[in-house]
């Protein structure tokens, strides 16, 4: 799935308008990107963010969540194929509500759907794909017929295989990211590896592999080295094959 004529002749369009007209730049990119989120909305790949386990977060796991819900917000406005994104389990009187408010400017015109119903009641189960780490099958492709989730967790708070279970209690499918598939790991001071990525970072290599229909670089997109983890030809390109192998021998 490649980004289609019409959205190359609006980007088209857009480069005229901000050479021949600064003034009115910022007014004609924010109707761009409404009109792109709206658009996402009716024929857009859909998202949710699973926020009905934020309850016993503290004031700084739900400052860092809300950062995360920021970025990931902000991220799709500026993509060219953006998602549309549902924040549930999310009530308007809870303390994630309240600091989201109070960290995010205009968070209350975002351009998403915020309900308090559960994902899982909200959608047909055998629409809804749950994101997890510690699923066995990784995610292959993007299909607009599917509903994706991603758990709203930080990491003081996440707990092993509390995403999994979740989906395997209520029968629903779930997928990784195929890290495993197209990356290796590599060394680091402190021999860490971890498939754990911060919501937005998920959202960033989705959105990535939405556009682009590339693994490898929407993974790199979102996979940072500090995690461990690098791709597969950024081992192979930059090193002898002796010096790779007796690497992948010592964090194997």
């Amino acid at each position: 799935m490649r980004a289609s004529g019409g959205r190359d002749a609006a980007c088209r369009q857009c480069n005229v308008v901000l050479s021949i007209c600064p003034q009115h730049s910022k007014r004609f990119l924010r109707s761009l990107t409404k009109e792109r989120l709206w658009e996402a909305k009716h024929s857009g790949p859909r998202l949710c963010i699973d926020l009905s386990m934020t309850h016993h977060m503290s004031k700084k796991e739900l400052s860092r969540l809300a950062g995360q819900i920021r970025r990931l917000y902000g991220s799709n406005k500026k993509a060219n194929r953006p998602f549309w994104i549902y924040l549930t389990g999310f009530t308007t009187d809870s303390p994630l509500y309240e600091e989201c408010l109070r960290m995010n400017d205009g968070f209350s015109s975002y351009l998403l759907d915020i309900t308090e119903e559960d994902c899982f009641s909200l959608f047909p189960l055998e629409t809804l794909v749950y994101l997890t780490p510690d699923s066995e099958h990784a995610l292959e492709d993007i299909d607009l017929n599917k509903v994706y989730i991603l758990g709203g967790l930080v990491d003081e708070s996440i707990q092993k295989k509390v995403t999994f279970q979740k989906a395997r209690e209520h029968s629903v499918n779930t997928a990784r990211l195929p890290i495993q598939k197209y990356m290796v790991r590599c060394q680091n001071e402190k021999n860490y590896h971890s498939e754990i990525l911060a919501i937005n970072q998920v959202f960033d290599i989705l959105s990535t592999y939405f556009e682009t229909q590339n693994w490898p670089e929407a993974l790199k997109k979102g996979v940072s080295s500090r995690k461990g983890y690098v791709l597969q030809n950024s081992v192979d390109d930059g090193q002898p094959k002796e010096l790779q192998k007796a690497e992948l021998l010592e964090v194997s």
